[in-house]
C-alpha cells in the first residue's frame, strides 16, 4: 500500500494539482487531512479522500478510517484532538478504530512517529510550515516488512532528514 498524503493547503490549488498529478500514477490512494479551503466538488480535490478541518467551510467528513491492501488507516484534521498540545487524546481515537496508520494535521508540523504500535504522520503544510522553512507533504509505503515515510518539499525534493522507516 502507497498513500500520497497532504494537509493544511489552505487554498492553493495549483500546489496540490501538481502534487497530485505528481504522485498519482504510483500510489493506491490520495489523502488531504483538512484545512485545504477548497469547495467539495472543486476539480484539485476529485483524486482524494479528504477530511474536514477548522478552516474548511465543505461537509467533508470529520474523520475516515479503512482498510486500504490489508493497511487499516486513519485520517482527521486533529483541531477535535488538541493535537497542538498532545497526542493522547488522537491515540485514543487511533485505537478505537483499529488504525495501524494515523494521519492528521492542523498543527504545521511535519512528524512522523511509532506509538503502541500505530505510526503517525503529519505531512506539515504545503502552505504555511511550522519548525521548517520549506512547506511539505510525504509518500507512505507499506511493504511487507517495514513502512516507509518519505517527506518532500511542495517542488517534489526528498527533504533528506525526513525520511522514516518503522519496521513491522
Amino acid at each position: 500500500m502507497k498513500a500520497l498524503i497532504l494537509s493544511d493547503s489552505h487554498g492553493l490549488v495549483e500546489e496540490v494539482e501538481a502534487i497530485i498529478s505528481r504522485h498519482r500514477a504510483e500510489v493506491d490512494l490520495v489523502l488531504h487531512c483538512g484545512d485545504s479551503e477548497l469547495p467539495e466538488q472543486h476539480q484539485a480535490l476529485q483524486q482524494a479522500i479528504v477530511v474536514r478541518g477548522n478552516c474548511d467551510a465543505s461537509p467533508f467528513p470529520d474523520e475516515w478510517s479503512e482498510t486500504v491492501l490489508g493497511v487499516a488507516l486513519y485520517a482527521t484534521h486533529g483541531h477535535k484532538y488538541n493535537v497542538k498540545m498532545t497526542y493522547v487524546t488522537l491515540s485514543y481515537r487511533a485505537e478505537e478504530v483499529g488504525a495501524h496508520i494515523a494521519c492528521f494535521g492542523h498543527s504545521h508540523v511535519a512528524t512522523a512517529f511509532k506509538e503502541n504500535d500505530i505510526i503517525y504522520i503529519n505531512p506539515g503544510s504545503i502552505r504555511l510550515p511550522r519548525d521548517r522553512k520549506e512547506g511539505t507533504y510525504c509518500l507512505c509505503e507499506r511493504t511487507e516488512t517495514e513502512t516507509i515515510v518519505t517527506f518532500y518539499t511542495k517542488d517534489g525534493d526528498v527533504v533528506e532528514d525526513m525520511i522514516y522507516s518503522f519496521p513491522l
